[in-house]
């Protein structure tokens, strides 16, 4: 079966959540949360891939996360 993979990874100058797929073309969205991100990716992902003549019967999505941060000590 097919998995989506869906990377979100942290804007530190916008202070957002962005997640980009290079298995759903079109997919680029932002939130403050990532929980609220998540959320809004499983509403617009079979939105997108049946934009793109794709349309699966089960979506599994793998959500890949990183946020690198800078701290003073």
């Amino acid at each position: 079966m097919l998995e989506y993979t869906v990377d979100l990874s942290w804007d530190g100058e916008a202070s957002v959540w962005v997640a980009t797929s290079d298995d759903i073309a079109g997919l680029v969205l932002e939130s403050g949360s990532l929980d609220a991100l998540i959320e809004r990716v499983r509403f617009a992902a079979p939105e997108l891939l049946e934009l793109n003549a794709t349309k699966p019967e089960v979506l599994p999505l793998f959500f890949r996360s990183e946020r690198h941060e800078r701290v003073a000590v």
